[in-house]
């Protein structure tokens, strides 16, 4: 087999945020290789395939191209100075923790995100027994790793949880799981869409694949792994019900068909003759994330629509319009696939009907202030133009 090319890591501000790039000669396996990793995207501006510079896309990259080809990542300097050195010992207990994990029933990504996250920890301890460990330690370590490197809160976060199952696993450490916090996750509101928006969006998509693939997230309030997945056997016409399976946290749920969405469902059907997935790609592999993320860019556009608008935007969008229609946000829980309430609960701050509704105190004291003076002239902030 001929050798692949190699692979060249860097780092750069992309749209104001911290980009890992991943760069290599055009390859068609390489591409395909990439394109499996559902955040990679590609950039026309850099010329380039990028994630978000974060420790554990790093490691997602080598492990993705391990034994493929060569992954070279000298310019990625602040990774560079922590190179773990790790006894045979250390690498047994690693193996086994692995293991451990495996037995647990954990997925894939989480298994490898904490077996990395707990080798850094005892490398960056080297020195230190296990036995000797303490909560000052994994401090020390979160001091000098996670805030020097600027590493996401949702890192440290799976760091502590990470940590916490180790402790189990290995007891004879001083470290007290109780008294390992996580830090409190950041509440960003979701970026949503009017339903004319959506519409606009769906009506300005021409070919018949992309509007389906459009229609169904919005419609079904899926995730893009889950339209991914999607096979046709999923489907239910006759019941209008659509199964999700082994989603986020390894759980089934059924959503139902829009009624509206049918004669297009059949007329892509008819038109496309996919064979096991719903969308396919080249010779019926799985369709690319990135590629709908492309057209729906492009479907924006053209809608007129300015703000940013990924396909998980659509399944914000279609939680949000569910709540101002009056359904009750434990079955919104339910069709989403949440297994926590407080998670859907984000979508009541952006109800628009509610708070529409609440009338603005300003407004209110010079409605009053107008009342008692009804006779003299109307109170306003600003003469009218």
């Amino acid at each position: 087999m001929k050798e692949l090319p190699i692979i060249y890591l860097d780092t750069k501000v992309h749209k104001g945020e911290s980009k890992l790039l991943i760069k290599f000669q055009y390859n068609e396996y390489l591409i395909a290789c990439i394109r499996k990793i559902d955040s990679a995207k590609w950039s026309r501006s850099l010329k380039s395939w990028y994630l978000d510079d974060s420790y554990e896309n790093l490691i997602l990259i080598i492990n993705t191209f391990k034994n493929i080809t060569e992954v070279d990542k000298s310019k990625v300097s602040k990774r560079k100075a922590f190179k773990r050195v790790l006894t045979e010992n250390q690498k047994n207990i690693l193996n086994n923790f692995y293991l451990y994990l495996k037995g647990k029933r954990y997925s894939k990504s989480t298994i490898q995100t904490y077996t990395f996250f707990v080798a850094d920890f005892i490398n960056f301890h080297a020195n230190t027994e296990l036995e000797a460990l303490t909560n000052r330690d994994v401090e020390l370590f979160i001091e000098k790793v996670f805030i020097e490197r600027n590493y996401s809160i949702s890192s440290q976060r799976q760091f502590i949880s990470a940590l916490k199952l180790f402790i189990l696993f290995c007891p004879t450490t001083k470290i007290n799981s109780l008294k390992l916090e996580r830090p409190k996750k950041s509440r960003n509101l979701p970026n949503v869409l009017s339903q004319e928006e959506v519409l606009e969006i769906i009506r300005c998509t021409k070919n018949i694949k992309h509007k389906a693939i459009l229609a169904l997230i919005y419609s079904c309030g899926l995730r893009i792994s889950e339209l991914i997945n999607l096979e046709l056997i999923n489907f239910n016409i006759d019941r209008k019900q659509l199964r999700i399976i082994k989603s986020k946290g390894r759980k089934d749920r059924y959503v139902s068909l829009a009624d509206s969405f049918l004669p297009l469902l059949s007329n892509y059907y008819y038109t496309y003759k996919p064979k096991r997935y719903f969308v396919e790609g080249k010779e019926g592999n799985k369709y690319s994330a990135e590629s709908v993320r492309q057209f729906l860019r492009k479907s924006t556009l053209k809608a007129g629509i300015k703000r940013n608008v990924t396909p998980h935007t659509l399944r914000h969008s279609y939680a949000t319009h569910l709540l101002e229609n009056g359904v009750d946000i434990r079955y919104i829980q339910s069709l989403l696939g949440h297994a926590k309430p407080e998670t859907t609960m984000i979508y009541t701050h952006v109800k628009r009907k509610d708070l529409m509704e609440i009338q603005n105190p300003l407004d209110v004291a010079l409605q009053k202030l107008n009342h008692i003076n009804k006779y003299t002239q109307k109170l306003l902030l600003s003469p009218e133009i």
